[in-house]
């Protein structure tokens, strides 16, 4: 079983940077695609970024297209979302999520507990 922690939200200024990390154990990201959703307060879960199983193809929601990043550390077995440009709308629980390889994509066999990030104007 995967299970998937994640780091790095808090409280963060709008128009600043996010950084986010997930550590997976149970499993390698070598072997896992993963990505991040987020939920909103009195929103549904929401896609916000996927990078596959190989690292070669990353997805991302419109809302945070051009200011996202996703990556994968094999060696470190650690996943990241580093988002530029904060906005207030950017404020959400946000979960690592991963899946084995040939299954979901995105992924979401596998999720963590969730990172709170408030942005703050």
């Amino acid at each position: 079983q995967v299970q998937l922690v994640e780091s790095g939200g808090g409280l963060v200024q709008a128009g600043g940077p996010l950084n986010l990390s997930c550590v997976a154990s149970g499993g390698t990201f070598s072997s896992l695609a993963a990505g991040w959703f987020r939920q909103a307060p009195g929103k549904e879960r929401e896609f916000v970024a996927a990078i596959s199983w190989t690292s070669d193809h990353a997805l991302y929601a419109d809302s945070v297209k051009g200011r996202s990043t996703v990556s994968k550390d094999n060696a470190k077995n650690m996943m990241y979302l580093q988002m530029n440009s904060l906005k207030s709308e950017d404020t959400a629980v946000y979960y690592c999520a991963a899946s084995l390889y040939g299954r979901s994509w995105p992924p979401v066999d596998y999720w963590g507990l969730g990172t709170q990030v408030t942005v703050s104007s």
